[in-house]
């Protein structure tokens, strides 16, 4: 009888601690968060959002390139990028099955028109940056956690290993779909006075930018190119649909164009296809040179690094000739986990902006994005590790895939809605709300992940 006691209370004891160490990290985070909206709230304003500005670009150009490099460089290896090729491809996973999940949303909430692939975008993009090595330093730093005393370095790099692939799909795939749909685009016209009106209106709004827009890739806003604001892919294919090209007079599509003035009329059958030709326009103008960013030059500093043992002999460990420099960047990259959570307390204290999207669209991608997808991601991440994809018994490797499909859609799509012209109350409106409800999504799901986590 005592015996059957005893096993019930330590079944209890198992059951609260298991809550306690999903819900105990997420306060830590909160409470971060809620010091940084104290501190920017405009009627207290402790410290003005300009401060804050300047700690997302500290944080954006020193602070996570240090921890990229100092946790990716120690932990990876040549044995280790063969066997971490899932993390990468895991992003692109819950990328395209976010979106199909954000069709659906749109299929059945019905939002204006002019905001459907808005809401599939922001259904299928997560946050895989700075947020999941927030949830990772803090539940690193709870003493009963799972994962063993290299948890925080193990599972930095992890996030870090798939950040490149997010970063390329934030200027190719999201850059494209939050473009300015064509049927509410309008073309204005440069004159004299008006240029100058424009201008002024930009500079004020520079000054009084959110800090939504600098908060996790500071800059993008102002890498803003000619056609950033236009509906690129709309233009460059509106004379397959019939369009006429002297509706757009900026761009030259046509065949002599391509082929160059002084072009033979018989070369012109060597010409490339107006499919191909569009194709190609397109690629040009999309930014992807913009990827060469700190935290992604990081990432390879950190590959090359790691994977020369020489190097790494030379950059790391306690008697390399480099010692006191990487103890240094690992000095400094204490500082991103409450940086970070500060500066997103920041941009909540802004509140949520008027949004035309509706309560209903609203509701469905919060729903879809912290609530369905990390159900959608159990199962993913069982299959693969069924089919024997994922390193056998690393149970960080499977908590940071999860995490993956557990995010709240990223803070960097309000910046590329700023840069591109499209949605941005919205996007703003959406953020807000969904990192506000993200706070009992996370702590649920982390607790039913640790739980899983024990059957590995």
């Amino acid at each position: 009888m005592f015996s059957s006691l005893f096993s019930v209370d330590q079944t209890v004891a198992d059951e609260r601690g298991d809550l306690m160490s999903g819900v105990v990290p997420l306060l830590k985070l909160l409470c971060l968060t809620v010091i940084g909206s104290i501190l920017a709230h405009p009627k207290v304003q402790l410290v003005p959002k300009a401060t804050f500005k300047l700690l997302s670009k500290l944080i954006f150009a020193l602070f996570l390139p240090c921890l990229i490099f100092t946790s990716l460089g120690k932990s990876v290896s040549l044995q280790d990028v063969l066997l971490w090729w899932f993390v990468p491809v895991n992003v692109l996973v819950s990328t395209l099955i976010g979106c199909a999940l954000g069709y659906i949303v749109a299929l059945i909430c019905r939002p204006p028109p002019r905001f459907f692939r808005f809401t599939i975008i922001m259904t299928g993009f997560g946050n895989t940056g700075n947020l999941p090595i927030a949830i990772v330093g803090s539940v690193c730093h709870t003493s009963d956690q799972p994962f063993g005393s290299d948890c925080n370095r193990t599972g930095i790099a992890y996030v870090s290993f798939a950040q490149w692939v997010a970063v390329i799909l934030v200027y190719t795939l999201v850059y494209h779909m939050m473009e300015p749909p064509m049927e509410y685009y309008e073309i204005v016209h440069d004159e004299g006075d008006e240029i100058q009106e424009i201008e002024e209106i930009q500079n004020v709004s520079n000054l009084s930018r959110p800090l939504l827009h600098e908060a996790e890739w500071p800059g993008m806003v102002d890498k803003e190119t000619e056609h950033a604001k236009t509906p690129l892919i709309a233009r460059i294919f509106a004379s397959i649909s019939g369009t006429s090209q002297s509706t757009f007079p900026d761009l030259d599509l046509s065949e002599d164009a391509a082929a160059g003035p002084s072009s033979p009329r018989s070369l012109h059958c060597l010409a490339e296809p107006k499919v191909v030709r569009r194709i190609r326009i397109v690629a040009e103008k999309t930014p992807i040179q913009h990827i060469m960013q700190p935290p992604t030059i990081a990432s390879l500093l950190a590959l090359i690094v790691g994977l020369v043992p020489a190097l790494k002999a030379f950059v790391f460990g306690t008697d390399a000739p480099l010692a006191f420099f990487t103890d240094s960047l690992e000095i400094l990259a204490g500082a991103v986990v409450p940086s970070v959570m500060l500066v997103l307390g920041g941009t909540l204290a802004e509140g949520p902006k008027d949004s035309s999207l509706g309560l209903r669209t609203t509701i469905g991608i919060t729903v879809a994005r912290l609530l369905v997808m990390p159900c959608i991601g159990i199962g993913v991440v069982a299959l693969a590790d069924k089919l024997g994809f994922l390193v056998e018994g690393d149970l960080m490797y499977r908590f940071v895939l999860l995490l993956q499909y557990s995010m709240p859609s990223a803070i960097l799509l309000g910046a590329i809605a700023s840069l591109r012209g499209y949605a941005v109350k919205e996007a703003s409106a959406l953020l807000f709300w969904q990192h506000v409800c993200a706070v009992l999504s996370l702590s649920f799901y982390i607790v039913v992940y640790f739980k899983l986590l024990k059957y590995v």
